[in-house]
């Protein structure tokens, strides 16, 4: 595929000239910082109350202020929030061209349409994995200035595990929000879209068939819940249509906007 190197480097330098990534940034270190503060209740609630702060509503979240509750919140944020998070990389990264009207522009240049939808979707995945990357380190910082008991080095390892594996079910399914922004010319299709995915997983986990839903499913996982095969399927097509309706539409749509 011609210029995706070149197309890349664009799409990046788009990305470092604005201010989204440090909104994301912003976003993503609040998740460690509230469990923190959760933690921070659960490890004196006397204290809690008399800041002002809620100690039951912590304590019905938390079992106990320590790693793996503070860890596993952190996986339990990623898997019912992320898409929300990784949803606005891709409205972005899909729907500014349309909104700052640069988009014929961007097709008038000597590269293809597929380098252009590549290059995009490898600055979202990065994006996206370098932020749970970053929530991962926060939270490890925070952990220590609250002042957690110390555990053993298997735990980190296998909440990063854990956590890594539930950024990997959820940042694929971002992947049809693109071709709404990329249908949609513009933010707020996409934005939509991603409510709608966010309350269907909700209706559809309270039914029971969260295992089956694609967006139920990276929630499922991080509270523990033991997915079938079918679910990673289910992930893994729901990724590749909304890969191969942004690749199509771009290669086939009239684009006059």
């Amino acid at each position: 595929m011609n210029n995706v190197a070149q197309a890349l480097w664009v799409e990046m330098l788009k990305a470092r000239r604005s201010r989204m990534p440090w909104v994301t940034v912003l976003g993503f270190s609040l998740i460690p910082l509230v469990g923190g503060l959760f933690m921070i209740i659960l490890k004196d609630p006397g204290l809690a109350r008399r800041v002002g702060l809620i100690s039951a509503k912590a304590q019905i979240m938390m079992a106990a202020a320590d790693w793996p509750t503070y860890l596993g919140f952190l996986t339990m944020a990623v898997g019912a929030g992320g898409t929300i998070f990784f949803g606005l990389i891709v409205s972005w990264v899909f729907g500014r061209e349309y909104s700052d009207r640069t988009v014929k522009d961007l097709l008038a240049l000597p590269t293809s349409r597929s380098a252009i939808v590549l290059a995009k979707f490898a600055l979202v995945v990065a994006w996206s994995a370098a932020l749970t990357a970053m929530l991962y380190l926060v939270a490890l910082c925070v952990g220590a200035a609250v002042g957690l008991p110390q555990v053993s080095r298997h735990v980190f390892v296998q909440s990063g595990v854990a956590l890594a594996i539930t950024a990997c079910l959820t940042i694929p399914l971002v992947t049809p929000i693109a071709f709404f922004a990329s249908a949609g010319h513009g933010y707020l299709p996409p934005i939509g879209a991603v409510l709608l995915a966010m309350g269907l997983a909700q209706v559809i986990a309270l039914l029971g068939w969260a295992d089956y839903f694609p967006w139920s499913i990276p929630g499922v996982y991080a509270q523990g819940g033991d997915l079938p095969i079918a679910s990673y399927a289910i992930v893994f097509l729901t990724s590749v249509a909304g890969i191969a309706g942004t690749f199509l539409w771009w290669e086939s749509a009239d684009q006059t906007h």
